[in-house]
């Protein structure tokens, strides 16, 4: 059981049967009346998010959980093939169930598969990817002003903002937590 104090971001929760992982949360102290907490989570089940304020003292299930390492191997008309790299064990999931991983998504990738009560309902890609820039303006002279940036479509059909120098055929190091270029990788 978890309690209020317990409370970080990326905590799973069990809140009315489904499981959330908090996003964000503010534990108040108002001058008159009880202490509260403000709560945003968003649903592993469906990925909406929702708000709650819960009382001082309130105490929440932890839900049932597992993870497995797994192997990314395609993506087909079907959805997204894993398979467990232990037992050569496959599971497929849809659009919904792999979320913003299907930005970062490459073959062969190691990802971690979450399970509720044993069904596939996401996907946890490392912090980082390695992704190569398939398709981005090239830079002009003149156009160097400090902090310029400009789109690059990345090997999955992503798209991210990068500094002026970088050419196709680069590999860039993407955070999946933000979305956002890191650096160049060295070829």
């Amino acid at each position: 059981m978890y309690q209020l104090s317990d409370f970080k971001k990326g905590l799973k929760i069990l809140v009315d049967g489904e499981p959330y992982a908090v996003s964000d949360f503010q534990h108040v102290k108002p001058g008159k009346g009880n202490q509260f907490t403000r709560c945003k989570a968003r649903s592993l089940l469906t990925g909406q998010n929702r708000e709650w304020t819960f009382k001082q003292g309130e105490k929440f299930d932890v839900p049932d959980i597992n993870t497995q390492e797994m192997q990314f191997l395609y993506k087909d008309d079907n959805g997204y093939a894993f398979m467990n790299q232990t037992n050569f064990e496959q599971v497929a999931l849809n659009d919904d169930d792999v979320g913003e991983a299907k930005n970062f998504l490459t073959e062969n990738m190691e990802v971690v598969i979450m399970f509720f009560n044993g069904k596939a309902i996401g996907v946890d890609c490392p912090n980082t990817v390695p992704l190569k820039v398939v398709k981005t303006d090239p830079a002009f002279k003149g156009n160097t002003v400090t902090g310029a940036q400009k789109p690059a479509t990345l090997e999955t059909g992503y798209i991210v903002h990068v500094p002026m120098h970088i050419l196709e055929g680069d590999v860039l190091k993407i955070d999946t937590r933000t979305g956002e270029y890191v650096e160049r990788v060295n070829k």
